[in-house]
């Protein structure tokens, strides 16, 4: 027997993968476009909620991607991409780069960031990232990006997330 043998390990789920994802939908989140140019010049982006502040000092932020995104290639390789904050107004955007078989780009204003990722006009924030650090868990890629920009529309609302809903009202 080894130490290995002796070291604590995870129990199996005792759920099903729906029952998971029903679980996880019940946290509220903001809604990010995540936005690059490949080495070629092409633009990716999508729709994204797995976004999170990770350290003020150095300014560090991560978002994850399924592995099995056909824009994987793009954002592993390249050296920087953008996280665009949706604010409340921007509904139909956040759907247009969650689809599939269409130009997500078309028709969207949006101005080069200093890397060249695309910052999308009427975001409620960006932040323009050096592509930091990946790091592979289950069937996600964690990425972590040292933030080199930021800005934000002073009194913009957030576009949030919660059950499978968007929601563009916030009573509190």
């Amino acid at each position: 027997m080894s130490l290995s043998d002796l070291a604590p390990r995870a129990r199996p789920p005792n759920f099903s993968k729906p029952e998971f994802r029903t679980a996880l939908g019940m946290f509220a989140t903001g809604v990010t476009i995540v936005t690059a140019r490949t080495a070629e010049g092409a633009l990716v982006g999508l729709t994204a909620n797995s976004f999170n502040s990770v350290s003020l000092n150095p300014p560090l932020v991560l978002w994850s991607l399924a592995r099995a995104a056909a824009s994987l290639p793009a954002f592993s390789t390249g050296s920087h991409y953008a996280i665009n904050i949706l604010a409340a107004d921007q509904k139909e955007l956040a759907k247009r780069f969650a689809a599939k078989d269409l130009d997500r780009f078309a028709n969207v204003a949006f101005v080069d960031g200093v890397s060249g990722a695309p910052l999308l006009a009427g975001a409620a924030a960006t932040f323009e990232c050096f592509n930091r650090s990946r790091y592979t868990e289950g069937d996600h890629v964690i990425f972590v990006g040292e933030v080199e920009r930021c800005s934000h529309r002073v009194g913009a609302s957030p576009l949030l997330f919660h059950g499978g809903k968007f929601y563009t009202e916030h009573p509190l």
